[in-house]
């Protein structure tokens, strides 16, 4: 049986194509085929990344725990207390409570020295601690949000000015972290307690440190170092 030569008609010619036609035809053919493969690949090969990330990202363990690990802030005011002429205030609080900063704030451009502990509260609110040596009456006001005393509260036996901002932080006002604060003085010593927290849990954090407060010499410690004049 004689192979069947003839060629087919194209459509769009009106005519059978000629070899070169059909060579041509032949070559984008199996160019389209070559690109159509290698997007696949492409696509199959990011498919299989976001795979791996996903799968990294679901089956590693994280939480804020981990991402911030707690803090021993007696530890840190160990190793500070040898840089501060007054006692540190290390606050006693009972479990539930957690430490993510503490820290001795020497490099301010007010040159007021500074211990603080940052906490966090049994109801996950933030409570700050700052206790500053010879501290002046603006740098004060910068640390309570420039608000204005609205009363005072006895804990313990120390009397406490309150700031209570939380009604200008409900009407928009930008306070950070600081909607209500107490303040507290003794000696060369102020003490401010302030946060997010409730009156309860701050106020807990202030009586931890009463004794501290109570141990505070009434004038600044002079420097130890003194020049050796011969």
């Amino acid at each position: 049986m004689a192979k069947n030569t003839e060629r087919r008609v194209v459509a769009e010619l009106g005519r059978p194509e000629t070899p070169e036609e059909e060579a041509a035809r032949k070559a984008e053919q199996s160019r389209l085929y070559r690109d159509r493969k290698t997007l696949r690949n492409l696509l199959y090969a990011l498919l299989v990344s976001v795979g791996l990330v996903a799968a990294i990202v679901f089956l590693v363990p994280r939480s804020e725990e981990s991402l911030l690990q707690p803090v021993d802030y007696a530890q840190v005011a160990a190793s500070a207390q040898s840089a501060v002429p007054v006692p540190l205030a290390v606050p006693e609080l009972p479990e539930g409570w957690t430490s993510n900063a503490a820290e001795l704030r020497t490099a301010t451009a007010d040159d007021v020295v500074s211990w603080y502990i940052g906490l966090i509260s049994p109801s996950d609110e933030y409570v700050g601690l700052t206790q500053a040596l010879n501290a002046n009456p603006s740098w004060v006001s910068e640390q309570v949000g420039r608000g204005l005393a609205t009363g005072t509260v006895d804990i313990d036996g120390i009397s406490w000015t309150v700031y209570d901002n939380r009604a200008s932080a409900a009407g928009g006002t930008d306070l950070g972290n600081v909607e209500y604060a107490l303040t507290a003085e003794s000696g060369p010593t102020t003490y401010i307690v302030f946060g997010t927290a409730d009156d309860s849990e701050i106020a807990e954090v202030a009586a931890s440190i009463t004794g501290n407060l109570r141990d505070q010499p009434a004038t600044a410690p002079a420097d130890d170092t003194t020049e050796d004049n011969g």
